[in-house]
């Protein structure tokens, strides 16, 4: 693996860099985001589904969230990249997606009972906190956009900012996101579109997350999982792996995960019903090596 593709990340940590959320407060800049991105609220469009409603009178939208910030846990996380840990991950409540596999669905789907956090207090256990970065995941980060910004405003500790997103912003989002987040953490699921509405219900999801990672690879650093799916190495792994190799070659590090197991609805669907065959990992694994990606399992 070829870490290099981070080093502005760890010039942070040895703080020789500052964290850019950190310059966008000192010039300003951050301030104006927080305003654009609350406006936002009022006719939300902030990940492609576009619902536009109003969140502010209490409308909801598919992802069924209004204008205070829910979260499911906050805490250090020891469990992610190797590189990333200790990270202060807080786990945002509600998802735009509906993963028919998704192994986090009482968050995602709303199952569980969130926690209100006001932006000043989210960022009193960031202050407090002792990682190496922090780290946005969920369930969905980005129809929480705006509160993660103003929670920024009151964090003073000069950490990375990771983006841990399954990437299906709208542009408006990656253009608030832009010169704010230092790591995007992506979640690359399908190669196509037909697989992403069939098993995550959500549609032109390609498309839109193509130019997300194109538009991310722009701005910062990149880390791209991919969860590798039984009977989805054709249709989805070389695809995703043929966009990386095309448009980032070994810029970017690509995570290869091979612990997807049956969970929530995968039962409904045969192809994805059992747990992924070593073999078809191998296979992956070696396409990535064909297509020269800087990867690590």
């Amino acid at each position: 693996m070829n870490i290099n593709a981070l080093s502005r990340y760890f010039k942070i940590l040895e703080n020789e860099e500052k964290a850019k959320f950190l310059k966008a407060k000192n010039s300003g800049l951050l301030d104006k985001k927080i305003k654009r991105a609350f406006d936002c609220l009022k006719n939300c469009e902030l990940c492609e589904r576009k619902c536009h409603i109003d969140r502010t009178k209490g409308k909801l939208g598919f992802c069924q969230l209004d204008d205070k910030m829910y979260i499911s846990s906050a805490f250090d996380h020891w469990g992610e990249e190797f590189f990333f840990v200790p990270s202060f991950t807080i786990f945002f409540w509600s998802c735009n997606f509906s993963c028919q596999y998704c192994q986090n669905w009482s968050i995602s789907q709303r199952v569980e009972r969130p926690r209100v956090i006001t932006p000043d207090s989210l960022a009193q256990m960031i202050n407090a906190c002792n990682c190496k970065n922090i780290n946005f995941v969920g369930g969905e980060p980005t129809p929480q956009l705006p509160f993660i910004l103003k929670t920024l405003k009151y964090v003073d500790k000069n950490l990375p900012v990771i983006w841990n997103s399954n990437f299906y912003m709208s542009e408006k989002s990656m253009s608030l996101l832009a010169s704010i987040v230092d790591v995007y953490l992506s979640d690359f699921k399908y190669g196509n579109n037909k697989c992403a509405e069939r098993l995550s219900k959500v549609k032109n999801y390609f498309d839109v997350v193509s130019r997300n990672h194109i538009l991310a690879f722009k701005d910062s650093e990149m880390v791209i999982r991919h969860l590798v799916l039984p009977n989805h190495l054709e249709c989805c792994t070389k695809p995703v792996f043929d966009f990386i190799a095309e448009n980032f070659g070994d810029k970017v590090i690509v995570n290869i995960m091979d612990q997807y197991r049956p969970c929530y609805n995968a039962y409904k669907h045969k192809e994805i019903n059992r747990r992924l065959e070593a073999k078809e990992f191998n296979s992956a694994i070696k396409y990535a090596e064909k297509r020269g990606l800087n990867y690590i399992t």
